[in-house]
């Protein structure tokens, strides 16, 4: 089914606001998972709503809580999230990395035990809309554990993803935002949501064996989801991000023995530069401009073929799911119902999920 980008925001913000948040609460988390879909990243949208409702009941993450300073300096800060919803923590570590960037040209934000930071792209967009650049790591610990190591057979690490952004002068940002395993967990909850197979060489079965059905990766024993090709380097740029966003912090790493291990919790390592410090405004824009153009122009594989560059697939996609509406599969869209009504959101506002 098809729903208006607006009527799923009124929506999930109800949810929220029915479960306890606060309304700016309930409005950050509803504007992050909305904007994930609408930028064609559905894994981290709002297929995580009843995730997230469930997480409440279970006391795994905590409403209207908000991020803590730890320790501090003109460039540095060591935040904790207090396990408090990651939309909310995200921003405001954001906003601290920015303000510091800005007063002294550079800053490093870590931040530990925050809840679930959904699409890590939004963190480094935040940032470029500001003018700055900014590279961020981040891991899971706990039950968030999902990735088997290089070489290995079960889950050991999480996907732990890196994003990089850089700002322009075109219509969108520069933004790289990659898993450091083959596919985020959140792309196999699609899969199986939509009840299709996922494509051969991402995930493996509980006894280590190639699968592409994602049941079995949720199956007992459970499946692991492989590193990035090729192996080696994913696994490497995966364990660096364990330390960079679990043990630099002060926060934890994957492993079952974390005193956080029973809830999601996420760590990140935040770095963020004003690129004018380094050179003139404009000659860091030309240069951008000089390289977009000698990629774009290379000869293309396929006639009808696109080059991209990092940040365009999803400016185009939100282009498009702004106008025509953003596809929700019936799986989906029956968690979103059933979450709305165990909060006991008014039926009118899940009209758009029936009609």
């Amino acid at each position: 089914m098809l729903i208006q980008h607006t009527d799923l925001k009124t929506l999930v913000n109800s949810i929220f606001i029915a479960a306890g948040s606060s309304d700016k609460e309930a409005d950050s988390i509803a504007r992050h998972l909305v904007e994930a879909n609408l930028v064609g990243h559905d894994s981290h949208g709002v297929i995580r709503v009843a995730q997230y409702i469930g997480w409440i009941r279970e006391g795994k993450a905590f409403l209207n809580k908000h991020a803590v300073i730890i320790n501090e300096s003109d460039t540095f800060a060591v935040l904790d999230g207090q396990f408090g919803f990651g939309q909310v923590i995200g921003e405001e570590a954001v906003a601290l990395g920015i303000k510091k960037a800005h007063q002294h040209g550079i800053s490093v934000i870590g931040l530990r035990n925050a809840g679930h930071l959904g699409r890590i792209g939004d963190w480094a967009v935040m940032a470029a809309e500001a003018g700055l650049v900014s590279v961020h790591f981040v891991n899971s610990n706990g039950f968030a554990i999902l990735a088997a190591p290089y070489g290995g057979t079960d889950r050991r690490l999480s996907s732990n993803p890196i994003s990089v952004g850089v700002p322009t002068s075109g219509a969108f940002p520069l933004i790289l935002d990659m898993a450091t395993c083959s596919v985020s967990e959140g792309k196999i909850m699609v899969a199986k949501n939509a009840g299709k197979k996922l494509p051969d060489g991402l995930i493996i079965d509980g006894k280590g064996q190639p699968t592409n059905d994602p049941n079995v990766f949720y199956a007992n024993p459970p499946g692991a989801i492989l590193p990035l090709s090729p192996g080696y380097k994913g696994y490497g740029l995966s364990f660096m991000c364990e330390l960079l966003a679990g043990a630099l912090t002060g926060g934890d790493t994957s492993s079952p023995k974390s005193p956080t291990a029973g809830r999601m919790a996420n760590g990140m390592l935040s770095i963020y530069l004003d690129q004018t410090r380094f050179s003139r405004q404009e000659g860091f824009i030309a240069e951008i401009e000089k390289l977009t153009d000698w990629v774009k122009t290379s000869p293309k594989a396929e006639p009808k073929g696109e080059i991209l560059l990092p940040g365009e697939l999803e400016y185009c996609t939100k282009e498009d799911r702004m106008k025509n509406g953003i596809s929700l599969d019936e799986t989906t869209a029956q968690q979103l119902l059933d979450a709305a009504k165990s909060v006991g959101v008014d039926a009118a506002l899940t009209n758009p999920l029936v009609s």
